[in-house]
């Protein structure tokens, strides 16, 4: 085989090599769009778009569990979308759980400490009505893979056209309950009655009505629920031993001396103790030489 033919197998297997590379990038490619894609199809739904032809109105909800590849940087995106689109974050716990951990010594001052534990967040956002599709399919480009996603869509119309009728007949009360007060009402029991009627109709208003504002923000803002995670991490970390209470012990010499010592103070304690008996050395001693005179006499 000459050179010149050595130098064009070599090219076409160098060639070669490079196109399986290349299409093994494309496909690598294709199959993390399709991944997005698919993220996105699934999370989406119909239930979340907002219909500005129709007169209904809606809560819309939604609750998602899915795996990221970092918590971290899953939560800082989603808060980036959240705010891009005029929503805002009510609640957020970002947390990591320890599921075990592993002390091995390497050496007579080191030990390495191994860490399992997975990284975890429950988030809660809300989201203009109109945008709350475009913000899920935002947050399904940070799916790795979805464990369940629920989306409602409660029509609250009738329950406020209800409360807005409840208002109107709740005012009138009030205006002709005012004017009957002022017209005839003279007697003091009689007004003090007809008042608290018209506070009691007064608070029942109010109640209506803040219950209407409160469906209108939800239908206004929608909610949505996410739980975050990612696979389990291994944290190794190298820490120094503590020193045993052996390696402060004192030495055999130090020790026998603390002996001697300790025995010396123990006789000093007994001849004290002696010492401070003396009276009772004497009046026995007294006792003894009365005895001895008496006896013989």
């Amino acid at each position: 085989m000459n050179k010149n033919t050595k130098i064009v197998l070599t090219l076409l297997a160098l060639g070669l090599v490079l196109s399986c590379k290349e299409r093994v990038a494309e496909e690598s490619a294709d199959y993390s769009e399709n991944v997005a894609t698919d993220s996105t199809s699934v999370v989406s739904s119909s239930a979340a778009v907002e219909n500005k032809n129709s007169n209904r109105k809606f809560v819309r909800t939604a609750d998602v569990k899915f795996k990221v590849k970092n918590v971290a940087k899953s939560t800082y995106a989603i808060e980036d979308a959240t705010t891009k689109f005029g929503g805002f974050v009510t609640y957020t716990h970002l947390q990591s759980n320890i599921h075990s951990e592993d002390r091995t010594k390497v050496s007579q001052d080191s030990t390495l400490v191994t860490t399992k534990y997975k990284v975890d967040n429950n988030i809660t956002i809300r989201v203009p009505n109109t945008k709350m599709d475009t913000v899920i399919k935002t947050i399904a480009k940070q799916i790795h893979f979805l464990d369940y996603r629920i989306i409602k869509a409660d029509d609250v119309s009738l329950q406020m056209l209800s409360n807005e009728l409840a208002q109107k007949r709740s005012n009138s009360s009030e205006k002709r309950l005012a004017n009957a007060i002022d017209s005839k009402g003279k007697k003091l029991n009689q007004v003090v009655k007809a008042e608290e009627t018209l506070d009691a109709k007064k608070e029942q208003n109010d109640a209506s009505k803040l219950q209407n504002l409160s469906l209108q923000d939800q239908v206004n803002f929608s909610t949505l629920t996410l739980n975050i995670y990612q696979d389990e991490s291994i944290k190794q970390v190298m820490v120094a031993n503590e020193k045993s209470i052996n390696a402060y012990r004192p030495n055999i010499g130090l020790q026998i001396w603390d002996s001697i010592k300790t025995g010396w103070f123990m006789l000093e304690h007994i001849i004290s103790f002696i010492v401070v008996l003396w009276p009772f050395a004497l009046i026995g001693f007294l006792g003894f030489l009365g005895y001895k005179k008496f006896l013989k006499k």
